[in-house]
This record gives structure tokens, sequence and C-alpha cells, in this order.
């Protein structure tokens, strides 16, 4: 669901609500393959009205993810941080929706490229 209430992230930037947009798409495809529970909170955390509770648990996401190679914290912290950061810094949307792309398509029972070649 893309959200269109016209608010402005903190930092000023507003909030991308174009229906075209890729980082959007690729979390609705995302969130269609997570169990329903964590799906809702990921549909929780891009609302608008979210942003007070999203930007201080993307930048300590980040922060702990940095020290991946502690237990418990792990780097896939980072681009779980960087996906909460994009909706309000619209510079990281694009290489983010390609780096979500690439995690749709290689997620067990994502679509794959067909080839030609008869089944074996």
């Amino acid at each position: 669901m893309v959200w269109t209430d016209g608010l402005h992230s903190l930092i000023g930037a507003p909030v991308n609500t174009d229906p075209n947009n890729d980082l959007d798409r690729e979390l609705l495809l995302f969130e269609q393959k997570l169990p329903k529970f964590f799906s809702g909170v990921v549909d929780w955390v891009r609302r608008p009205t979210s942003r007070l509770i999203r930007l201080p648990v993307a930048f300590l996401l980040i922060l702990f993810g940095m020290f991946g190679f502690l237990p418990v914290v792990g780097f896939w912290m980072i681009p779980l941080g960087l996906l909460l950061i994009a909706r309000d810094v619209p510079a990281l949307e694009p290489p983010l929706a390609k780096l979500l792309g690439w995690v749709n398509r290689n997620w067990p029972g994502g679509k794959k490229e067909k080839t030609d070649q008869p089944p074996r």
C-alpha cells in the first residue's frame, strides 16, 4: 500500500508517494513472502505515522550491525536499517530497490529466469 497523506520526513524531504516507486513495489513483493505477523510489522513501519519509531530503530540497526562480528547482532542489520531509512531519504531508494529486487528474485520460491533448455 502506498501512503499518500502528504506528511514530510523529519529531514524535510517528502515521503515518496509515487505509485510506480520501485522500492514500494519490491517491499510489497517481499511482504507477501513473509509470515503474516512480520508482514504486518513491515507494513506498519512503512507508514509515515511510524516515522518517530522508524528512524531511531533504523539508526540502531545500522550502528549495531557494524558490530556484526559479535554474538546476537549481525551484519544483516545494516541493510535492514538502510531499508527503514530509505523511506525518508529518497536518494537511497533506487539502490535499495535493486538490492531488494535481487533478494526477491533469489528468495526460495521467487521468480527465476526460465531458460530454453528442456528439463533432463
